[in-house]
């Protein structure tokens, strides 16, 4: 099971709470996971990633085992830690400014 910690508003949109166990099938990279995610939960499509291009939306940044995937392609495998389900897979809503 891949543990998934969403930002609140797409937990509000998803109607969960605290974290999101997905199963997803090997080989586990950051697009398996979004599949996963947008297949449960058909309110959070296009709210994590573009509905045409499948590109990560502005402002929403993915994080493993403290390492952040964000610009890392989507077929990146994620860390073993993350597969066994020691480790969550972050999303992130980043703020903009300073």
């Amino acid at each position: 099971m891949i543990r998934v910690v969403l930002p609140f508003h797409l937990r509000n949109l998803a109607r969960v709470e605290g974290e999101v166990l997905l199963e997803v099938a090997a080989p586990v990279t950051v697009r398996a996971v979004l599949d996963a995610i947008e297949t449960k939960y058909p309110a959070l499509q296009g709210t994590i990633r573009d509905h045409g291009t499948l590109k990560r939306r502005p402002f929403v940044r993915f994080f493993a085992c403290k390492e952040d995937m964000s610009l890392e392609p989507p077929e990146t495998l994620l860390p073993d830690e993350v597969v066994r389900g020691d480790e969550p897979f972050l999303i992130v809503g980043a703020m903009a400014g300073g």
